[in-house]
């Protein structure tokens, strides 16, 4: 009886011994736990203040690309309205097509009612263009 007393008593101690390595691994694993919950905020809030940016970005381009849409809108009308007041605009804008077109001095003077002069300067242009 007296043995069967000291087993008991030393399966006790064993068991309370296991329970303390049990809490003490538990603890250095709560605290791992809030070592990680805490560095995951830091790149939370990282990663927030990043997105805040970026946001903040895009607000401002779209922003920027309604002003330049706002600009650039009536372009085509003033050109259109440039070409028609000023016909020798014109047959100048229709001298440079013709001449990216491959015409020859004579046709661009015959067509376009240029000058010989302004027909050389022309042709000029679009062959330099295109070698560049």
């Amino acid at each position: 009886m007296l043995a069967a007393l000291i087993v008991l008593v030393f399966m006790c101690l064993g068991l309370a011994g296991a329970c303390f390595m049990l809490w003490q691994a538990l603890k250095q694993q709560a605290a791992k736990l809030v070592q990680h919950e805490e560095l995951t905020e830091k790149r939370l809030k990282a990663l927030a203040k990043r997105l805040e940016t970026y946001q903040a970005g895009t607000v401002r381009m779209g922003e920027q690309l309604g002003e330049l849409s706002e600009v650039i809108a009536p372009l085509p009308d003033r050109l259109t309205r440039i070409e028609q007041s000023d016909p020798a605009n014109l047959s100048l804008s229709q001298a440079a097509r013709l001449a990216g077109m491959g015409a020859s001095i004579d046709d661009l003077t015959q067509s376009c009612g240029v000058s010989r002069a302004e027909a050389e300067l022309i042709s000029k242009m679009h062959k330099a263009r295109q070698q560049s």
